[in-house]
C-alpha cells in the first residue's frame, strides 16, 4: 500500500475564530495580539498587505492601525481551542487523525492508494468544504506520500499564487498548482510535481530545518529542498546527523515518519504568564502563584495525572527602566520542591508553590513574569503512597471532583481558593476581548432576524 499523508492547516486560525461570529469582519484587517495585549500573533491576509509583521509589539503598528481601521483583539484562548477540538473531531471522521497542533493536524490516506490524483484532490476539496460549513474555519491541505512533502503541498496551497508558477519548463504543473492554490487543496503524488515544488521552495522552509541547519547547509551549496534531496548522504549525515538524514528521505518520497494518532505522554505541565504591570510586593506574587498552580492541578486531574515535583520560577523584565530611565535591577531564580507523595490536590499544590515563592523572592525587584511548572508526572492509579502520609487522599479527591464539576457546569471560576485573590490587579492585560461564544453560557450568540 503507498503511503499518502495529508497536513490540513486552518488559515490564520485566531482571526478564523474570531470571524466565525463576526462575519463582517471578513474582507477587512484583523490581528490578534498575545499574552497581555503584547505582540500580534494572527493577521488576516488584508492586515499582511498592510505590511504587520507576525510577533511584532502592537505600539510600533498603532499608526496602521488607526490609519486603516484594523480591528483588533485580544486572545481568546478558550474560543481557539474549543473550535480547534470541533476541527479536529470532523477531520477524524475522514480518515485516521494526528493532532499536530492547535491548527494543524495529518490524515493517513494511504487507504484510498489505488485512487488518482483527481480522485484524491476531489477528496481533499471535499474535506475542505465540509469543516467550512460544520466548524465555518477555513482550511488548507497538503497531499503527498511523506510527511514532510504534505507539510511542503500545505505550505504552497497556502502561500503560492497563480503567478508563483507561470514561468519554466513545467508550466503546465505551474497551472495545476496555480488552480488547486485557488481550491486550497495541492497534491504532491508524482515525482515531477515534487521536483519542481522542491525546487522552487528554500531549504530552511523544509519542516525541521531551523536556522542554524539552513546556515550550515547553505554553507555547503544547499540552498533549495531539491538540492538536499539530492544530496550526498554522508554529508547531510555529518551536518544534520539522523534528523538530516529522514528529512533527506522525506523529500525522496520514503515515509519516515509515521502516523502517530497517540498523543505522547505528558512530560509536564507549565503555566508561565507575564504580569498586566511589573509586580513588587510577595502578596501579589503569592495570589499569582496560587492562581496559576489551580490552573495547572486542573490540567493535570483532566488528564489522570499526578506530579512528582513542583517547581516555582520568578523572573524581572529583562527590558525594564527604573524612574530615571536607567536598566531596572535584574533578577531571577526558581525553586524546585519535591513532593512527598505525586498529588493533583489544588490545595497541597499550592502550599508547596506558597512556600516556594516566599523561598525566591527578593524585595526591591519589579517581576514580570512567574511560573508554576508541575512535573515527573505519573497516572493517578500508579501513585507510590508514602508510609508516613497522613493526608486524607480520598476525601481530597472527592473535593476535587466536586470543585471541577461545579466550575464545569456553572462556569470557569465559579468555585475558587481564597489564596487566589479577589482582584487580581497583576492580572495579564486583555482589553479588547471577543465572548465566549461557545464556551460561556452568559455569552452565547445572539441572532437578531
Amino acid at each position: 500500500m503507498t503511503k499518502q499523508f495529508a497536513l490540513v492547516d486552518c488559515n490564520n486560525f485566531y482571526v478564523s475564530c474570531e470571524r466565525v461570529f463576526q462575519p463582517s469582519l471578513e474582507r477587512k484587517p484583523v490581528v490578534v495580539l498575545s499574552n497581555n495585549d503584547g505582540c500580534v500573533v494572527a493577521r488576516s491576509e488584508e492586515a499582511k498587505a498592510l505590511g504587520i509583521g507576525m510577533g511584532v509589539p502592537a505600539f510600533k503598528v498603532q499608526g496602521i492601525i488607526q490609519a486603516h481601521r484594523v480591528k483588533v483583539y485580544s486572545s481568546n484562548y478558550a474560543l481557539y481551542g474549543d473550535l480547534s477540538r470541533r476541527v479536529m473531531e470532523t477531520l477524524a471522521q475522514f480518515a485516521p487523525l494526528e493532532v499536530y497542533s492547535i491548527d494543524e493536524a495529518f490524515l493517513d490516506l494511504s487507504g484510498f492508494s489505488h485512487w488518482s490524483s483527481c480522485e484524491l484532490t476531489a477528496y481533499g476539496e471535499q474535506i475542505v468544504d465540509v469543516v467550512r460549513q460544520w466548524v465555518g474555519i477555513p482550511v488548507s491541505m497538503g497531499i503527498a506520500p511523506t510527511k514532510t512533502l504534505a507539510k511542503i503541498a500545505n505550505q504552497l496551497a497556502k502561500r503560492i499564487s497563480r503567478a508563483a508558477f507561470s514561468q519554466g519548463s513545467a508550466q503546465h504543473f505551474a497551472q495545476r498548482f496555480a488552480q488547486n492554490s485557488v481550491r486550497s487543496v495541492i497534491e504532491l503524488m508524482t515525482d515531477t510535481a515534487q521536483e519542481f515544488a522542491l525546487a522552487n521552495l528554500a531549504v530552511a522552509d523544509v519542516w525541521g530545518i531551523g536556522r542554524n541547519y539552513s546556515d550550515r547547509l547553505a554553507a555547503v551549496g544547499i540552498h533549495t529542498a531539491l538540492q538536499l534531496r539530492d544530496a550526498d548522504e554522508e554529508m547531510v549525515k555529518q551536518i544534520m546527523g539522523v534528523v538530516g538524514q529522514r528529512i533527506r528521505l522525506e523529500l525522496q518520497g520514503i515515509s519516515c515518519f509515521a502516523l502517530e494518532t497517540e498523543p505522547a505522554p505528558k512530560q509536564e505541565t507549565a503555566v508561565f504568564r507575564s504580569f498586566g504591570r511589573p509586580v513588587e510586593n510577595l502578596e501579589e506574587l503569592k495570589e499569582a502563584a496560587a492562581t496559576y498552580t489551580a490552573i495547572a492541578a486542573e490540567k493535570l486531574r483532566r488528564d489522570g495525572l499526578a506530579a512528582n515535583l513542583l517547581t516555582v520560577s520568578l523572573v524581572t523584565n529583562p527590558f525594564g527602566l527604573d524612574t530615571e530611565g536607567d536598566r531596572a535591577p535584574q533578577y531571577r531564580n526558581a525553586t524546585h520542591i519535591k513532593l512527598p507523595v505525586a498529588s493533583n490536590d489544588t490545595a497541597e499544590l499550592m502550599h508547596y508553590a506558597l512556600d516556594g515563592v516566599e523561598t525566591i523572592f527578593k524585595s526591591g525587584f519589579r517581576f514580570k513574569k512567574l511560573g508554576i511548572t508541575l512535573s515527573e508526572l505519573v497516572s493517578t492509579d500508579r501513585i507510590q503512597t508514602n508510609l508516613f502520609d497522613r493526608k486524607d487522599r480520598e476525601r481530597s479527591q472527592r473535593l476535587m471532583q466536586a470543585i471541577d464539576l461545579v466550575n464545569q457546569k456553572m462556569g470557569k471560576g465559579t468555585l475558587k481558593f481564597a489564596a487566589t485573590g479577589m482582584q487580581q490587579r497583576w492580572q495579564l492585560q486583555c482589553k479588547q476581548p471577543s465572548y465566549g461564544y461557545t464556551t460561556n453560557w452568559n455569552e452565547l450568540p445572539v441572532v437578531k432576524a
